[in-house]
């Protein structure tokens, strides 16, 4: 195993261990209020990212970030972020972990369809045929749940316009991160402030006690597992990121199962296999056509 995998590896590893098991930190700390968690979340990430800066020495990706039209697309990706964060913390304790790991699932079939709605990119009929059955495996969980999954379709949404934003923004992701972050902590400094003088029962961290502690946490929670990723997809093929990508997902649904009890009907089941099935059609094409593009490239040569 080359130094690239062996580093690569074990940081996609975490970085899906970490997402996946969010749902179990979220709802340890759901006597916290939504807002008031997304809060500390954000201004938490500050420091922590301040720090994973200072420890590469980017300082000159963060000044290229505070400019031009980076900071722009930096302004609209953090409201995005913010926006996916508030949205899952709210799912969890509001017991509907599962539905947001279906936002997850379906997360890399959006991606398809946003390359190719504004990234010209075209699509195999395979992917066609992913995307169709997970459509429907999407109408189905709709009956299931007697509503449309807003839930699950809006964080799938909110992270691929993210993801699409990011890619634009040629950056590095830890100072990306830490400029995002930055333009949300006023923000979320001015309501905490506000929620905490002025709400019955408002408070600065939490009921004190642990809660500081893991209202501190939020901040690493958030960050480490982010750039992790940005470790790993340096370093690994985006065929290998693809597969281990559902590991979050899976993860967050056997989780929502199995420790939080939330309902599983067959309804479900066959909602969610229609899904399954589409990944597997949409993860084996995907396969199949880096193996065929590495066979054209060794098969042309060098240039």
């Amino acid at each position: 195993m080359n130094a690239a995998l062996r580093l690569g590896f074990p940081a996609a590893l975490g970085c899906y261990l970490i997402w996946g098991s969010l749902p179990l930190y979220i709802r340890a700390m759901n006597h916290v209020g939504a807002f008031e968690l997304l809060a500390h979340r954000i201004l938490w990430s500050v420091p922590t990212a301040v720090l994973l800066i200072a420890l590469a020495t980017k300082w000159r990706d963060v000044k290229a970030a505070f400019t031009g039209s980076n900071l722009k697309w930096l302004a609209l990706s953090s409201v995005l972020i913010a926006s996916n964060w508030a949205i899952y913390i709210w799912a969890v304790n509001a017991g509907r972990a599962m539905e947001a790991s279906l936002g997850y699932y379906i997360n890399p079939l959006v991606n398809v369809l946003f390359g190719m709605l504004i990234f010209s990119e075209t699509l195999r009929i395979a992917q066609w045929v992913a995307v169709g059955i997970a459509t429907i495996g999407v109408v189905i969980m709709a009956f299931a749940f007697g509503h449309v999954p807003w839930v699950a379709l809006a964080l799938c949404t909110t992270f691929a316009c993210y993801g699409v934003i990011r890619k634009k923004v040629v950056i590095d992701s830890r100072a990306g991160f830490l400029v995002e972050v930055a333009l949300l902590a006023p923000l979320a400094a001015l309501w905490l402030a506000w929620f905490a003088t002025t709400q019955p029962g408002g408070r600065w961290m939490g009921e004190g006690g642990w809660d500081i502690a893991l209202l501190i946490a939020a901040g690493p929670i958030t960050a480490v597992p982010l750039i992790l990723f940005a470790l790993a997809a340096k370093r690994l093929k985006l065929s290998t990121i693809g597969m281990m990508q559902y590991i979050g997902p899976t993860l967050q649904f056997l989780i929502a199962l199995f420790v939080f009890k939330e309902a599983f009907s067959p309804v479900h089941a066959v909602a969610f296999g229609f899904i399954w099935t589409a990944l597997v059609i949409f993860t084996t094409d995907s396969l199949m056509g880096d193996a065929k593009a590495r066979r054209l490239a060794r098969a042309a040569g060098p240039a």
